[in-house]
């Protein structure tokens, strides 16, 4: 009986559905009266049929195309109320419905609405226009649907006059989740800003950035399409293809819920919040709107697998809306979601890292080429769109890296085969200092040592020597501050006193074996030993205390560099480093200009020869430094200047000390009072000889007269200067070597430095 009377009224709704509207009662679907009337919008029908293409009268045409799976919804519809009628649930009230058919379109639905909004329990069937709904009466309380999103929008539009509650079992618009313009719809489903979202998460979880777009041509359709568009490419996802279809093609196989909101009903007054506040339970599960007057229910998702040539739909998993993620249902359909990662749709192959993607002429940012990242860049994803850049101060990357590496840190280690070298250097030349000094002092009365200046001249320019050669061991090892600040002005002050003192002696020297008297009265005047050398000394040491106070040389890091940190001492003033070495150089030159004066003395005992030879090992050593140190670049800097002191503090080392030790280990029958005495009056006498000629031949050209004994005038001037150079020491031994010469000399003659 019950079977019977369902196919009746399916019968009743589908004839009455099908034939052209003659009267507003024609046009209801399905009624039934009751005290609360719930209003129900079906697409029976998916269109209306119009015999000219545009229509000439205002009617409502008939609907042809009849959907089982919207007859099935009004059923379940009637069926719900009919069992609410029939519960304790709402005693003493009965619920009515009145259901339309929208057939797919919005005038019929906006049509619907109208009626929906006429004034309850009046004959004329009209809507007032008022200012205030507050009190009015609609037709019904309620409106169920509509199906499609742009029938919904429409249709709220109009019951937002009166606020009536709307609540839509298949609209997903994501606009209509706003309820600043639509504030008394809701919904059953989720908004498709969800369902896009849930579509883009499962493209990028199987790994594709190369899909097409299928959609409709209506207002739910266009509305998805943006949203998705959105979502795939904030997930860098590419839209291959679009295209559009008709709306009414559309395939409506998804099973829907039946909606059952209208159970904890209870009252008639302020339905739309009670709806608004209404939980329920199905399956275990809990259902409600949010603010937006959506309802959690998620999404199926859903497999087309072809077995045996028939096509199966199977659900693969659930996608839950809370969390974002994807829910599998058991083993098989586990394994199914992980085959899709399988599933090939890129347009380009992916990146690895250490490229990124350089995007081709393509309007696709999705198709691309592979670049290795330049050099200092990097890259430890895949498809990442630029290489990330490395710290160039602290660390690199060779070209397609993966990852930055930190930079070694270089300097002039200890353990440098090159720095050993030059540190041994340094301390062979610290043991010749040392062996000098103990050879002059063992040989303190020798006439090599006291021609030398005297043990404690020798001392001091031996002690300059030990320092310079010590100060290499501060250009060595990891720059610190203080290093870098005593390596510098420990060379520059010790080498000028050396240099000094080795002034003072050439100074001496000149000054002794010269016959020019004017040349004599002019090195009488500065021949100042002491002050010579607290003067000289003295500049270097302002010049190098400004230095430290002004622009003082501190350890920096080097970055320049692509690999590596070069830990060097900056000098913090170039002028400043360019003044020491200057005036050094300019002591070195004068030193060298007196020592050249006199570089013919006696053979075996010509310090300023020698001196004349280490000043120019100097200026050979110091003149290529410039340029050399200026190319340099490296933890090998500081070396170029540790060869440079090597170089220039062997020469004067060895030009200074080591004749003197030739003389003294070696020609020990020269080192004597006697044999020196007999050298000085041999080069005295040729000396004077050379004098008196040279002075003949000016006054012989100048007066035409004839000297009788110019040998004899020039020796006793000679004689002269001697004596008042002489020393008590050999002034015995002259006397009593010399008493066969008296008898041909006028008067005694003696020299000694």
């Amino acid at each position: 009986m019950a079977l019977l009377i369902v196919l009746i009224m399916c019968f009743v709704i589908i004839f009455a559905t099908s034939q052209p509207c003659q009267s507003p009662n024609d046009f209801v679907a399905a009624t039934s009266p009751g005290h609360i009337m719930i209003g129900g919008l079906f697409s029976i029908h998916d269109k209306m049929l119009s015999s000219e293409d545009y229509p000439r009268r205002p009617d409502i045409r008939k609907c042809v195309g009849f959907e089982i799976s919207a007859f099935l919804q009004t059923l379940a519809m009637i069926h719900s109320i009919e069992m609410i009628n029939n519960s304790t649930l709402l005693s003493g009230i009965k619920l009515g419905y009145e259901i339309y058919d929208t057939c797919a379109e919005v005038t019929v639905a906006v049509a619907a609405a109208l009626r929906f909004l006429s004034k309850f329990n009046c004959s004329k069937e009209i809507v007032e226009l008022k200012c205030d709904y507050s009190s009015y009466m609609p037709r019904v309380k309620a409106v169920i649907g509509a199906g499609y999103s742009e029938i919904s929008m429409a249709v709220s539009r109009i019951l937002n006059l009166q606020l009536m509650p709307q609540v839509s079992y298949e609209s997903t618009a994501d606009i209509l989740s706003d309820k600043i313009r639509f504030p008394s719809f809701l919904r059953t489903v989720p908004s498709d800003f969800y369902q896009t979202k849930a579509m883009a998460h499962l493209i990028q979880k199987s790994g594709w950035n190369w899909v097409g777009i299928i959609t409709t041509d209506d207002d739910y359709g266009q509305l998805a399409l943006n949203t998705f568009a959105i979502q795939t490419t904030a997930n860098n996802v590419c839209i291959a293809f679009k295209e559009v279809i008709p709306a009414f093609l559309s395939d409506n196989t998804i099973e829907i819920r039946i909606n059952q909101t209208l159970e904890k009903i209870i009252a008639e007054a302020h339905l739309l919040d009670v709806l608004k506040n209404v939980t329920f339970t199905d399956g275990g599960k809990h259902f409600h709107f949010d603010a937006r007057g959506d309802m959690n229910t998620g999404y199926d998702v859903v497999l087309w697998k072809e077995i045996n040539g028939h096509m199966t739909v199977t659900k693969m998993a659930q996608y839950d809306l809370k969390h974002d993620v994807f829910i599998v249902t058991n083993q098989e359909t586990k394994n199914d979601f992980r085959n899709l990662k399988q599933i090939q749709s890129k347009c380009s192959k992916e990146c690895s890292p250490g490229q990124m993607k350089k995007t081709t002429k393509s309007q696709h940012t999705c198709c691309y080429e592979c670049v290795n990242c330049p050099e200092n860049h990097y890259t430890n994803q895949t498809d990442m769109d630029h290489c990330l850049s490395c710290n160039n101060e602290t660390h690199w990357a060779p070209v397609k890296s993966t990852t930055c590496f930190e930079k070694e840190v270089e300097y002039l280690n200890w353990n440098d085969s090159l720095a050993i070298l030059l540190l041994a250097l340094s301390l062979l030349g610290i043991m010749f200092v040392l062996a000098i000094g103990i050879i002059f002092t063992r040989n303190l009365n020798t006439p090599a040592v006291k021609s030398s200046g005297g043990l404690m001249v020798c001392y001091v320019i031996l002690l300059c020597h030990f320092l310079n050669f010590a100060s290499t061991g501060f250009f060595v090892g990891e720059p610190q501050d203080f290093t870098c600040k005593i390596r510098q002005t420990l060379f520059g002050v010790s080498f000028t006193l050396c240099i000094s003192c080795i002034l003072t002696k050439s100074l001496k020297i000149l000054l002794a074996f010269s016959f020019d008297p004017q040349l004599q009265n002019f090195l009488k005047c500065i021949y100042k030993p002491v002050l010579i050398i607290f003067t000289g000394t003295g500049v270097q040491v302002v010049i190098c205390t400004l230095w430290l106070i002004f622009a003082a040389p501190a350890a920096v890091e080097n970055v320049s560099l692509p690999r590596v940190i070069i830990l060097e001492c900056e000098e913090g003033s170039i002028l400043a480093f360019g003044i020491m070495l200057g005036y050094i150089a300019i002591l070195a030159f004068i030193c060298f200009i007196f020592a050249f004066k006199g570089r013919k003395l006696p053979e075996n005992y010509n310090e300023a020869k020698f001196i004349t030879f280490g000043m120019l090992i100097y200026f050979i050593a110091w003149i290529p430094f410039i340029p050399v140190y200026a190319t340099t670049f490296g933890k090998y800097l500081p070396a170029v200047e540790i060869i440079v002191i090597l170089i220039s503090n062997y020469g004067i080392l060895c030009c200074t000390f080591f004749p003197k030790c030739y003389v003294i280990l070696c020609k020990q029958e020269t080192n004597t009072k006697s044999a020196f005495l007999k050298m000085i009056y041999s080069y005295s006498s040729h000396s004077a000889d050379s004098l008196a000629m040279s002075h003949v031949s000016l006054d012989s050209t100048n007066s035409n007269i004839t000297l009788t004994h110019p040998s004899s005038g020039g020796q006793i001037a000679a004689w002269q200067k001697s004596k008042d150079l002489q020393t008590p020491a050999c002034a015995h031994t002259c006397k009593e070597n010399s008493t066969s010469a008296s008898k041909t000399w006028p008067r005694k003659r003696t020299s000694s430095i």
